[in-house]
């Protein structure tokens, strides 16, 4: 297996404080890897630790192959990221701060600034000075310098931000297609979770600084449960029907208005029909599967899935 990306109980304290604790990625070459975890979880801290940002306290990091010190810099040209928002140079246009960037980085191939331009989508904004970009244009300028040098490695932390509906799809087609196409490796953090399980082959989950799992994506959609989920004002009324009457024992309420039913034996319109003959005034019922939503709040929550902000 050849890994691009792997950290060795990598560790970061503040002031005698740990903020990420023993951490164990492996990141292998070509594949999105979806970080996942609670704000303030270390996503952002262990980020910065991989493009040696800030130090670690021990630990190691090893980046296609190369073990990462402090004064690792060669290493960096086969990387390009997004971390936080993006800064720029907000009186010249995104093309002149593309040049600036590749003239940093020795990259001399002018043509990359058109492809990386055409790429994000923003070919048509010549004469726009930054300052006057919306955060979601920042978000694709960002984008396109990180990727303008054909990097080997993409370190993108909530690279979605500011952006429309349309441009997180934009977004999604273009990492799997860097992926795919051009082999890059991407570590992307992101809040979005449904967005993450249409791309990633890889999840890893952090909270307060410890990585919870690591596991193929493929593995969680094995995983999934059908169930059928009921939503009504009168739970527990529901909840005596579908047990006394349907004689179905596999359910769980989930919260004031939300049955969920495990058991698959009895038809849905059968569950329906007998809780409205009932007085079960039913809202809406459908049949789902568990997502990926459900099973990171399962692993963060230990089983307790409940609202939570990620």
């Amino acid at each position: 297996m050849t890994y691009t990306i792997q950290t060795n109980n990598l560790t970061k304290s503040y002031n005698g404080n740990e903020v990420v604790s023993n951490i164990n990625m492996n990141v292998k070459k070509g594949e999105i890897y979806g970080f996942l975890g609670p704000n303030g979880a270390g996503k952002t801290t262990v980020m910065k630790m991989i493009m040696n940002l800030i130090k670690p306290t021990s630990g190691e990091i090893i980046i296609c192959g190369e073990t990462v010190t402090p004064s690792s810099y060669e290493i960096l040209k086969r990387m390009g990221s997004i971390i936080e928002y993006p800064v720029f140079y907000d009186k010249l246009t995104a093309r002149e701060n593309l040049e600036l960037h590749t003239d940093y980085m020795g990259y001399y191939n002018k043509s990359a600034i058109n492809t990386a331009l055409d790429m994000v989508q923003l070919n048509n904004f010549e004469g726009k000075a930054v300052r006057d970009f919306s955060l979601g244009m920042k978000q694709r300028l960002g984008l396109a310098r990180a990727i303008i040098t054909k990097p080997e490695v993409l370190i993108l932390d909530e690279p979605t931000n500011g952006l429309d509906p349309v441009g997180i799809k934009e977004f999604r087609n273009l990492f799997q297609m860097l992926s795919k196409d051009y082999g890059m490796t991407l570590l992307i953090s992101s809040h979005i979770l449904g967005e993450i399980e249409q791309i990633a082959d890889t999840i890893g989950v952090i909270e307060n600084g410890t990585l919870l799992e690591e596991v193929l994506m493929e593995t969680i959609r094995l995983q999934n449960t059908e169930y059928i989920e009921i939503k009504t004002d009168s739970v527990k009324k529901a909840a005596y029907v579908i047990k006394e009457v349907l004689n179905i024992t596999n359910f769980k309420i989930l919260d004031d208005v939300t049955i969920r039913i495990y058991d698959m034996n009895t038809s849905q319109g059968e569950i329906s029909k007998t809780l409205v003959l009932k007085g079960v005034l039913v809202e809406s019922i459908n049949k789902k599967n568990n997502t990926l939503e459900d099973y990171f709040l399962k692993i963060i929550n230990r089983g307790a899935i409940h609202a939570s902000t990620y």
